[in-house]
């Protein structure tokens, strides 16, 4: 009995800590790979318009301090207004610069200033299990 007492705490417990809101940080990293992956998805897609084909690069690291230029430079792209996953995308960054600048402001740390990695980013190796099949 005292062992199931135990593991009914223990669960409990579990349960609490996952139900804890989200941070501005976890915010932030989610919709800027949600934001990553949708902007690789669409270049990758045959279904686009040739605008696509135009945009700005769109990599975003949020410990970068130039990810705050690189997302208005995206926002202000004036092409692609049509398309609508560009029109999309396009809402979605906005939506993350305005919580980096505005809710989110003092809770975030820049790790680095180096516009140039996000023109060049470095991804990490992939595991070959994932070429394989």
């Amino acid at each position: 009995m005292k062992m199931l007492l135990s593991l009914i705490a223990l669960l409990s417990a579990a349960l609490i800590a996952n139900a804890a809101p989200p941070t501005c940080y976890s915010r932030v990293l989610s919709l800027s790979k949600e934001i990553t992956e949708s902007f690789k998805e669409l270049q990758t897609s045959k279904a686009v318009d040739s605008c696509v084909e135009m945009l700005p690069s769109l990599y975003l690291d949020i410990h970068n301090y130039c990810v705050l230029a690189k997302l208005r430079d995206f926002v202000a792209y004036p092409r692609c207004e049509r398309v609508l996953e560009v029109s999309e995308l396009k809402e979605k960054a906005r939506s993350l610069y305005t919580i980096m600048i505005s809710y989110c402001r003092r809770d975030l740390v820049f790790l680095t200033d180096d516009c140039s990695a996000l023109e060049n980013p470095i991804l990490p190796p992939i595991e070959p299990s994932i070429i394989e099949s």
